[in-house]
């Protein structure tokens, strides 16, 4: 009796310390081409801790930033196979699930944020059911900056495009809609290897934003800017909607609140930057007036609007976004 009160002694610490053993953090892997320490990262560092701590360390966030997961094609193949759980992407990588979201990238529509922001209150439910439907939730809409031109060469006209090299997403449609419109073609790459693309010369104009330029460090290969925009550039944070119902309910609450909490601060973040990096561009960079040629770049647009109308977007679809951009 002595031998088995000691026993059951010796035994009780291990059955309480396996009864307090914590649950282990459920990590959805999210996957980016923005480079670690890019305000998209800060946000979203800050959006994982605040999430951990809301649901008492059950659910956070595995950052697989800077492109180190490949292509947004590739995030949407491995979403698939279950090695990603969701990813941050850019309107290129969402066309892949829903083609006519190409139509909040077409130039010449939106000119100012305040216009970008009702025409996605407005239509973005639409968009949010047909990811549904594609097996997506949308966990936030992201911004990427003022599109422009980045060359090593004065691109003034947009003929001027058929003596340069272009790069293109592998995946696009507009810009490379756009230069088949004037005539040139474009090189075909992953965001990852236009750098190395500017080093050898391969490529030698890209349309990005200031603050990507600077954050990718391809505005340090490049000598000119368009000074004025052409549209807004813009992505979206998603998820795979069974990994999200998978959540227990109030987990998946806590998910959804931060990360719409979380977007909007990504969205502050990335239109103050992108003017803090414009600064940057024009202390190192020459700009370009394209003002003289506006005709030019105005009717290659409404061009390349009308041979996209109808094949990737619906015109009903088009026709709702121009509305809401004028109202």
């Amino acid at each position: 009796m002595r031998r088995l009160s000691l026993a059951l002694l010796l035994l009780a610490p291990s059955f309480g310390d396996a009864g307090a053993q914590p649950t282990p953090t459920l990590e959805l892997r999210i996957a980016t081409v923005a480079p670690d320490g890019s305000p998209w990262m800060r946000v979203f560092r800050a959006w994982d801790r605040e999430l951990r701590q809301r649901t008492q360390d059950r659910v956070g966030l595995r950052l697989y930033p800077g492109g180190s997961q490949g292509q947004e094609s590739d995030y949407l193949d491995k979403m698939s196979a279950g090695q990603l759980d969701g990813a941050a992407l850019t309107t290129t990588g969402l066309s892949q699930v829903v083609r006519p979201v190409l139509v909040l990238g077409l130039p010449g529509i939106f000119e100012d944020y305040e216009t970008l922001d009702r025409v996605r209150r407005r239509l973005g439910p639409r968009f949010e059911r047909e990811l549904d439907r594609a097996g997506y939730a949308l966990l936030g809409w992201g911004d990427v900056g003022k599109g422009r031109l980045f060359s090593t060469q004065r691109i003034e006209r947009p003929a001027d495009l058929r003596r340069a090299r272009p790069w293109a997403p592998r995946e696009d449609a507009i810009f490379s809609e756009f230069l088949g419109v004037v005539g040139a073609q474009p090189r075909r790459l992953g965001i990852p290897e236009v750098y190395p693309a500017l080093q050898t010369g391969m490529v030698d104009t890209v349309p990005a934003s200031a603050l990507a330029a600077v954050a990718l460090q391809w505005h340090t290969q490049l000598r000119y800017y368009s000074r004025d925009s052409a549209g807004i550039l813009i992505g979206a944070t998603v998820i795979r909607k069974e990994r999200l119902e998978a959540l227990r309910p109030d987990d998946r609450e806590v998910l959804l609140e931060t990360s719409r909490r979380g977007h909007q601060l990504v969205a502050r973040a990335i239109r103050r930057e992108d003017e803090r990096a414009l600064t940057v561009i024009a202390q190192r960079m020459t700009a370009v007036d394209t003002t003289a040629h506006e005709t030019e770049w105005r009717l290659a647009a409404l061009q390349t609007r009308d041979r996209l109308v109808g094949r990737v977007f619906p015109r009903a679809l088009f026709d709702a976004v121009v509305r809401a951009a004028l109202e």
